[in-house]
């Protein structure tokens, strides 16, 4: 396969359309940061407030959705749609999304901008990880990718996932420079946060409402994702073919896909457009001819998409 670029296809949107469109609004980013963590919180509080198992097993599967809409935001904030100010970009990142989730901005911005650069190819750490395994080959039956997902909720798939992707954003000969700043801010986090745990006495309720989700839908989520945007019934011909967009109900919204990742296609072509742009960019997209005639898009996660994962090419 080869590195496919938006500069090949002949996409003639009007420059004063798409140059607003990469303006950054760091308000309702945060606000969206805020508007996680509020219902993360808030599902704590009503599962504590209401004890029940089938209570219990909804506030997983909310906050393993949370835990996954942070991850999207920072997302765009590896490509700097946070902030202007690229160190307290990466700092509120770190703290508000990508320490909490055991890793780093630095880390996953040297592997997911490779991934840009080199979509599909042997070059792509994203694509080479995945290439070949079971659990990324298709097409395959419903079934199995049903029976796929629901293996999360046993914990044993995420915590899997989670040595991956620890092998794979720390290999050796391959880690990024850090400043004694860098590792002292860390530090300092997991201090204050396990230190506050172990004060106040919360262990139990962490591991229930954090770790136990963290382990399941959070990497469920994460999966399915990864799924949507670059597997099964792509052709990988050329750019418009290489990732879909998918176009979510309301509810696959706030379970599957939080902040518009669906629109991943637009954010391969114009990967500066912030999420919350993401619909305008698509809109302006549909008014081409080439990419309505070529481009992947599927309606829906629990429809479309698990038809187009059991379809041959």
């Amino acid at each position: 396969m080869r590195t496919y670029d938006a500069s090949e296809l002949d996409l003639k949107i009007d420059p004063n359309e798409l140059k607003p469109l990469f303006k950054i609004n760091s308000y309702l980013h945060a606000l969206a940061m805020v508007f996680n963590w509020a219902i993360i919180l808030g599902s704590i509080y009503l599962c504590l407030l209401f004890p029940s198992p089938w209570l219990y097993f909804l506030s997983v599967i909310v906050i393993g959705a949370r835990m996954h809409a942070l991850a999207i935001l920072m997302h765009d904030a590896t490509h700097y749609r946070f902030l202007k100010n690229r160190k307290w970009n990466d700092l509120l990142s770190n703290y508000f999304t990508m320490y909490p989730i055991f890793t780093s901005i630095g880390k996953y911005r040297r592997n997911h901008l490779a991934h840009h650069q080199k979509l599909n190819t042997e070059d792509d750490p994203d694509w080479m990880a995945k290439l070949g395994n079971r659990a990324f080959t298709f097409p395959k039956s419903k079934t199995e990718f049903l029976l796929t997902v629901c293996s999360y909720f046993l914990l044993y798939q995420g915590f899997m996932d989670a040595l991956w992707f620890i092998k794979r954003f720390n290999k050796a000969g391959e880690k990024l420079p850090s400043t004694t700043e860098d590792k002292i801010l860390k530090i300092v986090f997991y201090i204050l946060l396990f230190g506050g745990i172990t004060w106040l006495g919360i262990w139990k309720y962490y591991l229930l409402f954090w770790i136990i989700p963290y382990f399941s839908t959070f990497y469920m989520f994460q999966y399915i994702r990864s799924v949507a945007e670059h597997f099964g019934g792509l052709t990988y011909d050329n750019l418009l073919t290489s990732t879909r967009t998918v176009k979510p109900t309301l509810l696959e919204r706030f379970i599957f896909a939080p902040h518009h990742v669906g629109y991943h296609l637009e954010h391969h072509l114009y990967p500066g457009v912030p999420f919350y742009n993401l619909p305008k960019l698509h809109r302006l997209l549909m008014g081409q001819t080439q990419y309505v005639d070529r481009a992947h898009i599927t309606q829906g996660y629990t429809v479309g998409l698990l038809q187009e994962l059991s379809r041959t090419h």
